[in-house]
């Protein structure tokens, strides 16, 4: 007989989130919706999983009363919405980070450097509708940083932002990923972004933007460091 504390095995006949799922709890590890859960993929998994969500979201279908079977306009509907999901405005979930080359800052940079505006697009969390944006980084390196190309940028904001989330929430961990990877003396990022959640139900509001800002290490004890990196921004939106 298994001992009680022993996790479940995986069993074939459960379907593939429920094994993620089981993974994911037996290491006791989060899978909120803007976590990345990649680690806990088995090959396979995410074509399983994007065929598992259209059986589902065809059910949603049939649920708001769309006649799937004879609508050729619906008919592929849950098929390219998981494909949507999985490989596309959800894949900061399922895959793992991007490769990003770094370089020795052999030339001991220490003055301001901005990245962007970067594009970026995300999903608020609360109702799937998009969040369409731009975001600017500040970045104060020092001898010890980590320098990466301005594509590698884009390419940890396009990660981290393709995930289901608030917009503060994406900004703080964007902020996280490039303390941890450039080690700067000081990092800044502001985001200005449409919510659609907001033009597209409730209050139908079109003009209203949500503009977020994270300052850590010398932009947050430095005023005029900060104030440099807003001045610049403006200059540029």
């Amino acid at each position: 007989m298994p001992d009680a504390l022993t996790p479940a095995p995986d069993t074939e006949d459960d379907p593939v989130s429920v094994r993620i799922r089981k993974r994911l709890q037996d290491s006791r590890a989060r899978f909120l919706a803007n976590d990345n859960i990649s680690a806990f993929l088995e090959p396979g998994d995410a074509e399983a999983l994007e065929s598992e969500v259209a059986e589902k979201f065809a059910a949603v279908l049939e649920s708001l009363v769309i006649d799937i079977n004879n609508d050729h306009n619906t008919r592929d509907t849950a098929r390219r919405v998981a494909k949507m999901y999985i490989q596309e405005v959800f894949a900061g979930r399922y895959r793992p980070a991007p490769d990003v080359t770094e370089f020795p800052n052999i030339s001991s940079l220490n003055e301001l450097l901005i990245i962007g505006p970067i594009t970026v697009r995300s999903a608020c969390s609360h109702h799937f509708c998009p969040i369409m944006g731009r975001l600017w980084i500040g970045v104060m390196p020092n001898g010890h940083s980590n320098l990466i190309g301005l594509s590698k940028y884009a390419r940890i904001a396009e990660w981290i932002m393709s995930r289901p989330q608030i917009q503060e929430e994406a900004v703080t961990l964007l902020a996280e990923r490039f303390m941890d990877q450039v080690k700067p003396d000081g990092l800044a990022i502001v985001m200005e972004a449409d919510h659609f959640c907001m033009h597209w139900r409730g209050v139908k509001d079109t003009s209203s933007k949500m503009i977020n800002s994270v300052m850590r290490g010398s932009f947050l004890k430095d005023p005029a460091l900060r104030r440099e990196f807003l001045s610049l921004i403006n200059l540029n939106r």
